[in-house]
């Protein structure tokens, strides 16, 4: 029986080293684990009022504090386990290969992320302005992380990839303080130019939405059977479609009501 006890203490005076050792090692990696831990916290923190002061958008703002801490965290804990003797060399290229073979399949999906992280940066448009991109124009309601959403003139809204809105041309309507509205009538060669351009410029005088300076203009385009009489005038982005829509009509009222006979077409230009 002593002998049995001798042996079990001489194994277990052998073990001892090894227990202190790994212990030792553990305390240490908890103590690691607890000041990063603390420091990650702390550096997401400072990039948060960074990001803040630099008036990056809400959105951005939130996904890249996530997705740095994680990244930062993920490091930490891979650097712990590697303290306590865990193999991790494999653990990380199995997650570089899953990471791979996510990137391949959502790869779309991730042109439209890189997108909208680039908008959300860059700013080449925001909520409330009005553009035209990708064959679709509309006014822009929200802009979230893979896509863009438009409501267009007849209310319907309109889901835009911020792929397509990175890597095409966007013409931003509302970036100008003015813009150009425009109605075309047709008019007879016999007809009085002169009585016509009185008579349009009139329309636009005394209208406050209409600026003065550049102010309003008419002109004549020859065509093979008539004259394209076109009156111009610059308002405000806001004011182009209504102010056309109303002059389309008055415009075709007022010659018609000269005696002349008239064909129409109306359209709005930036």
């Amino acid at each position: 029986m002593e002998k049995q006890v001798n042996s079990i203490w001489e194994q277990l005076s052998g073990l001892l080293p090894v227990v202190l050792a790994y212990a030792g090692q553990f305390v240490l990696a908890l103590i690691v684990l607890f000041v990063g831990w603390k420091i990650v916290n702390a550096v997401t923190r400072a990039m948060g009022r960074m990001m803040s002061a630099s008036h990056i958008e809400p959105t951005l703002r939130g996904f890249l504090l996530s997705v740095v801490g994680l990244f930062l965290k993920a490091l930490l804990l891979i650097s712990v386990a590697s303290m306590v003797g865990i193999a991790t060399t494999s653990f990380v290229a199995v997650l570089g290969a899953a990471g791979l073979a996510v990137g391949m399949a959502l790869q779309g999906s991730l042109a439209n992320f890189a997108g909208g992280v680039l908008i959300l940066l860059f700013r080449p448009f925001k909520v409330g302005d009005s553009i035209t991109a990708g064959g679709s124009s509309g006014t822009v309601t929200s802009i979230e992380m893979f896509r863009t959403v438009l409501c267009d003139a007849n209310n319907e809204i309109i889901y835009v990839p911020n792929g397509t809105l990175s890597n095409n041309i966007v013409v931003n309507s509302s970036e100008s303080d003015k813009l150009l509205g425009s109605v075309s009538l047709l008019i007879d060669y016999n007809d009085d130019l002169d009585k016509a351009r009185a008579l349009l410029l009139g329309l636009t005088e005394h209208d406050n939405l209409v600026l003065k300076d550049p102010g309003a203009s008419v002109s004549f385009v020859p065509k093979p059977a008539n004259i394209a009489v076109t009156l111009g005038f610059w308002c405000a982005p806001g004011d182009v479609t209504p102010l056309v829509g109303k002059y389309s009509e008055a415009a075709i009222k007022v010659l018609q009501q000269a005696g002349y006979r008239l064909g129409v077409t109306a359209r709005t230009a930036g």
